[in-house]
């Protein structure tokens, strides 16, 4: 029977509930998003470490060329393309061992950079952010959480606070030829371009 458990542990996770709680589901660029991860074992295994898995997705319909046996030709087709702009997994506890029937909490601070781009859906483009815990195991599958999909706004603009502000009154004057106002700094008229005579 020990021959055959640890036979089908090679292609079965750890028997854990993992729950992601976030104290919120959106960030700004910039910011930390943070929570718990609360692992639940209803067996007993070795961990190799414990993590979040955070990544920024951006879909993009575009043109391709596509091969068409019947044609026997390359046609050009709309497909949804897709790149990871971000991908980061930080480590949140490193190995040990969880008993059968024991409930772990692990703190989670994730770093949502600030020169990442911020949720959005359209027509043509989305870019979608996603997190989820993992309790990674050597030999087994890893267990994790379902992932939960946040929002990542633009950070808010900071108010720019002027301490002095020097205020200069600009002079206009007539051009002697079209009449048009014009600064008095200037020596050309930029109506006419006559040369100023006063």
């Amino acid at each position: 029977m020990g021959l055959f458990k640890s036979f089908t542990n090679k292609f079965t996770a750890p028997k854990a509930n993992l729950q992601l709680n976030l104290n919120k589901f959106s960030a700004e660029l910039g910011e930390n998003l943070t929570g718990s991860l609360v692992v639940s074992s209803a067996e007993e295994f070795d961990v190799t470490e414990v993590r979040c898995e955070v990544q920024c997705v951006e879909q993009a319909r575009v043109i391709k060329q596509v091969y068409d046996p019947g044609l026997k030709r390359m046609l050009p087709k709309e497909v949804m393309d897709s790149a990871v702009l971000f991908a980061a997994k930080p480590i949140l506890g490193g190995p040990s061992r969880i008993s059968n029937g024991e409930t772990r909490n692990f703190p989670v601070s994730i770093n949502i950079p600030a020169g990442g781009r911020p949720t959005y859906q359209g027509m043509d483009k989305r870019v979608t952010w996603s997190v989820k815990g993992v309790v990674a195991v050597n030999g087994r599958p890893d267990a994790t959480s379902r992932m939960a999909e946040i929002q990542v706004i633009p950070a808010a603009a900071q108010p720019v606070i002027r301490e002095k502000e020097i205020v200069r009154e600009i002079v206009r004057i007539p051009c002697k030829y079209c009449q048009g106002l014009m600064d008095q700094t200037l020596t050309v008229c930029p109506h006419c371009g006559a040369a100023r005579t006063v």
